[in-house]
C-alpha cells in the first residue's frame, strides 16, 4: 500500500511533492462539502432497489464529517414529488432533492440520459449561494462523478471521487446470466479518473485495480476503509438490559426469541439486494448439497433471505424463491423484504453466520456489521471481502462459487456449534477497528490534500 496516499496525498503535477510530516500551516480542511449520490438517495432503505452498502456509506460519514466541523450538503435525485427540497439528515447534513426525469419508474440505466437535468439542479443550487460556498466535490458512484467533473470544474474546487463499483472490475467477474456493464460507463469512469484531485478506495486491492484497469495516478489514490456503526452494531441492543445479573448470557439467544427463530438452529442469513452478483443462489445450493449429506439437520437448520430484487434480479423477482422449491429446501428457508439498520442489527444477532458469496464487492460493509453484533462469516475472497473477514478467525473465505465449498465452511459451523461463539467473539474484536470516526478523520485528510494541491497548481498558474 506504500505507493498510495493513505491519510496524506501528494499532488499529480510532475512536481510531486511528498508531505511525510503534515502539511503547512496555509492548509485547512474544507468548511462546506458538496457530496454528490445521483442514483440513490441516503433517504432510502437499504436492501431496496439501488440502496445498498453506499447508502450506508454516505449517510454515516456525512454525519461523522459534520461532526468534525465539515458541514455536507448531499445532492440526489428527487424520487417522490412530495420530497422536500431540502431535508435536514443531521446536524450539519443536508440533502437536497434535484429534479432530474420523472420520480418513479426510472432504472439506474436510464440515469444517464438524466445527468444534464441533475447537473442544471446542482449549478441552480449553486447559484443561489454566495462565491466560495462549496471548498470541494465529493462524488460516489460513476454516475455522480460526470456530474462532479462539471461542477468542481465550475466551481474551481478539488474533485474527490469515490467509484464503490467499478465497471470493468464487475465484468471480469460476472455472474452467471448477469449483464456486463456497458461500455458508456467504461469510458465515463474512464474520463472521471483523469479528472479526479483524490480517489477514495476502499482497500489497497480497489487501489490497484484502479491503477490496472483505469491507468489512475498511484499518488492521487486514498485508501480509506470504510466504517461501521459500533454503536448500532453490537452483540447486545443499545439500552439493552439483557447483560444485568440472571439475564439472557448470549444476545444471540433474545435476538432468536425476538425475531421467533428456534434457539437451536443453525442458521445460515443472507442479507443484501437480492441480485446475481450478490449470488444468494449459491447459498441455497449449498444447504441443497448439506441436507443431501445430513439429512438430519433438515429438522435444526433455518435459512434466512433478507433483502429485496434489485439491478438484474428484478427481471425474475421470484427466481429465489423458484430455486428454493427447485432444490427442495423451501421449508428450511424464510424470505423477509428489507429492513431497517436496528432491525437488521438483530437478524445479525441472530444468525450462526452471515453468508456472503458475492462475484464482487468493493468492500462489503455487511460483513463487518455482522461480525460487530458477535456473527462469524463465511464469505467469498473477493474485492474487499478478505479486508473486512480474516480467514480461519472470524469466520471463512472460500475461493470461488462453487455451492459445495460453501456446504463444507457451512458444516463446520453444524459440526461444532461452539465455533459460532467462539469465532463470532474473534469478529466482534476484529469489527472494532472499522469504526466511521477513524474513516471521517482520515477522509478530511484526503479533503485537506486534494484542497493543498488544487491551490498549490492554481497558485502556479497565476504565477
Amino acid at each position: 500500500m506504500s505507493q498510495y496516499v493513505s491519510r496524506l496525498g501528494s499532488t499529480r503535477t510532475a512536481a510531486r511533492l511528498r508531505f511525510p510530516g503534515g502539511f503547512s500551516g496555509a492548509s485547512r480542511k474544507p468548511r462546506r462539502v458538496a457530496m454528490l449520490s445521483v442514483h440513490t438517495s441516503p433517504l432510502h432503505q437499504p436492501g431496496t432497489g439501488d440502496a445498498g452498502g453506499m447508502n450506508v456509506y454516505i449517510v454515516e460519514l456525512a454525519k461523522r464529517l459534520a461532526a468534525i466541523n465539515i458541514e455536507v450538503e448531499i445532492f440526489t435525485r428527487a424520487t417522490t414529488g412530495s420530497l422536500a427540497p431540502t431535508v435536514e439528515l443531521a446536524p450539519g447534513v443536508l440533502v437536497r432533492h434535484v429534479d432530474a426525469g420523472p420520480y418513479e419508474g426510472l432504472a439506474k440505466e436510464e440515469l444517464p440520459a438524466q445527468l444534464c437535468a441533475f447537473t442544471h439542479g446542482v449549478m441552480q443550487a449553486w447559484a443561489g449561494q454566495r462565491p466560495g460556498y462549496y471548498d470541494l466535490v465529493h462524488s460516489h458512484y460513476w454516475l455522480s462523478g460526470q456530474v462532479g467533473w462539471l461542477a468542481a470544474q465550475r466551481w474551481g474546487v478539488p474533485l474527490v471521487h469515490a467509484m464503490h463499483t467499478m465497471a470493468k472490475v464487475k465484468n471480469a467477474a460476472l455472474a452467471e446470466g448477469d449483464t456486463p456493464e456497458p461500455a458508456a460507463r467504461v469510458i465515463g469512469e474512464t474520463q472521471i479518473v483523469n479528472a479526479s484531485d483524490r480517489l477514495i478506495a476502499n482497500t489497497a486491492e480497489e487501489a490497484d485495480e484502479l491503477v490496472r484497469f483505469y491507468d489512475a495516478d498511484p499518488a492521487a489514490v486514498a485508501v480509506v476503509h470504510p466504517g461501521v456503526n459500533l454503536d448500532r452494531f453490537r452483540p447486545f441492543p443499545q439500552g439493552s438490559d439483557e447483560l444485568r445479573p440472571g439475564n439472557a448470557p448470549s444476545g444471540r439467544a433474545a435476538a432468536r426469541a425476538r425475531l421467533g427463530l428456534p434457539q437451536d438452529a443453525l442458521i445460515p442469513l443472507f442479507a443484501g439486494r437480492i441480485q446475481p452478483l450478490k449470488a444468494p443462489d449459491v447459498l441455497l445450493r449449498a444447504v441443497a448439497v448439506l441436507l443431501d449429506r445430513d439429512p438430519s439437520l433438515r429438522s435444526r437448520i433455518v435459512v434466512p433471505v433478507v433483502g429485496g430484487p434489485s439491478g438484474s434480479g428484478l427481471a425474475k423477482p421470484e427466481g429465489l424463491q423458484k430455486l428454493a422449491a427447485r432444490l427442495g429446501i423451501a421449508d428450511v428457508v424464510r424470505f423477509h423484504p428489507p429492513v431497517g439498520q436496528e432491525r437488521l442489527a438483530d437478524w445479525f444477532r441472530a444468525a450462526s453466520v452471515l453468508v456472503m458469496p458475492s462475484y464482487s464487492e468493493s468492500f462489503g460493509l455487511v460483513a463487518i456489521e455482522a461480525q460487530a453484533t458477535g456473527t462469524p462469516v463465511v464469505a467469498a475472497a473477493v474485492g474487499g471481502l478478505p479486508v473486512a473477514v480474516r480467514d480461519g478467525v472470524g469466520g471463512f473465505l472460500v475461493q470461488g462459487h462453487e455451492p459445495e465449498a460453501y456446504a463444507r465452511a457451512l458444516g463446520r459451523f453444524a459440526d461444532a456449534p461452539e465455533l459460532v461463539e467462539r469465532m463470532g467473539a474473534a469478529a466482534a474484536a476484529h469489527a472494532q477497528s472499522f469504526g466511521w470516526d477513524t474513516a471521517a478523520s482520515a477522509t478530511a485528510d484526503v479533503y485537506t490534500a486534494a484542497l493543498s494541491d488544487h491551490r498549490r497548481r492554481a497558485r502556479a498558474h497565476h504565477g
